[in-house]
């Protein structure tokens, strides 16, 4: 199998960084895979101490078939680092697995990136592979949703290559075609919100534009039924993500598992269930508050 490079996106946080790469180095695949390792420079000085210390940690790593390191020596950001990254390796090899430094995958991965990419390389409407999925019960073995994702996933050049940095002109489309609810899970999670945010300044994410250029291209994204990835970050310590249980997942360990090919096409039950869950957490997050209030209240 060739097999696809993977790159790491890491900053300042020593035990997240740790923990995804040991997660990785349990990975069958690892010891024949390159890893690329995007270090951020630190953002003011007072990051510099703990973004000297993960450039430490990831000099000492092992465990793959070749490892190439490459420190900015000033700030990009995760979204200009990210774009960045994806772009020069995806143009060398063809095709890119990318995480963070707080998702730890299960063992087997790679082989479920490694095999999904191979699988769908040649379907042009196929923009990613994914291998994160919320905490759904009775989702299908794998199935297809429309747009991308952002924890944990791979792509192919010829998809990475429709994606749009320029958020307005995103927008723009999206409002011509009336396509908002849609692109909103019938208006269960903020995504088109997200992305105006982005446009005006209040955040810098990459994810939400990459969403929105496979949406808009009506491409899709490739999920497991249960989760290959667990999203350790949730705990108040990145830079985008507040403290939060909502998509709490436990990575999915299977030794053995035959990936088999499906009709490419979203999936109703996928799209349904999806959007529940939207509902529940938006129902969940509205009871948290007003819970907050009344103790505020009686305090």
């Amino acid at each position: 199998m060739n097999l696809s490079p993977i790159v790491l996106f890491v900053y300042n946080r020593l035990w997240h960084t740790q923990k995804t790469v040991e997660a990785l180095q349990r990975n069958e695949l690892a010891k024949n895979s390159d890893l690329y390792v995007y270090c951020d420079a630190e953002k003011s000085e007072t990051d510099r101490n703990s973004v000297n210390q993960v450039r430490m940690y990831v000099r000492s790593i092992g465990g793959f078939k070749k490892i190439t390191i490459i420190e900015r020596e000033s700030n990009w950001g995760l979204a200009n680092s990210i774009i960045d990254g994806v772009t020069t390796v995806v143009n060398e090899y063809g095709k890119v697995i990318v995480l963070e430094d707080d998702l730890v995958s299960s063992s087997c991965f790679l082989k479920f990136m490694n095999d999904s990419l191979n699988l769908y390389e040649h379907e042009y409407s196929v923009a990613s592979i994914h291998g994160y999925i919320y905490p759904i019960d009775g989702l299908p073995k794998t199935f297809f949703l429309k747009g991308a994702d952002c924890w944990g996933w791979a792509t192919w050049k010829r998809a990475w290559d429709i994606f749009e940095p320029d958020g307005m002109k995103l927008l723009s489309q999206l409002e011509t075609e009336k396509s908002q609810k849609e692109a909103d899970f019938n208006d269960s999670y903020a995504y088109t919100q997200m992305l105006k945010d982005q446009i005006n300044g209040k955040n810098n994410s990459w994810a939400i534009r990459w969403y929105m250029s496979a949406f808009l291209k009506n491409m899709l994204t490739l999920y497991p039924g249960r989760s290959y990835v667990e999203n350790i970050g949730n705990d108040g310590s990145g830079t985008h993500c507040a403290s939060s249980d909502e998509f709490s997942t436990n990575s999915y360990e299977m030794r053995r598992y035959k990936l088999d090919k499906i009709e490419v096409s979203e999936s109703k039950i996928g799209r349904l269930k999806t959007e529940e869950f939207f509902r529940s957490i938006t129902k969940y997050r509205m009871i948290t508050r007003i819970r907050a209030k009344f103790r505020e209240f009686f305090l």
